[in-house]
């Protein structure tokens, strides 16, 4: 799994069958520091995350277990919304917040 952030939603009215009905989002891998790494990835969302909001994203074989997304043509799947990161006893990363500390 990766750490990834949501920047914004993808549209596409034309686009296979099997993608009918997943909402779509454009994400960016974070760091362990919460910093953008470039990596931009397409992924169908399943579980309601929003913009700005830090998820977890599954890719690959993982990305199609999930109710939304199985047996269908995806390769990225967010599957979490992350509330909080601890690294050595300390938050590194709180939804709160909105922000790495």
């Amino acid at each position: 799994m990766l750490l990834a952030q949501v920047l914004g939603t993808v549209v596409s009215t034309r686009k296979d069958r099997g993608l009918s009905g997943l909402k779509l989002l454009l994400t960016r891998e974070v760091d362990g520091a919460f910093k953008p790494t470039g990596n931009f990835v397409v992924a169908a969302d399943a579980v309601g995350a929003g913009a700005d909001e830090v998820v977890l994203l599954a890719q690959g074989s993982s990305a199609r277990m999930t109710e939304v997304s199985r047996e269908k043509p995806v390769d990225a799947v967010i599957v979490g919304i992350v509330d909080a990161v601890e690294i050595d006893g300390k938050d590194v990363y709180l939804k709160r917040a909105g922000a790495a500390r």
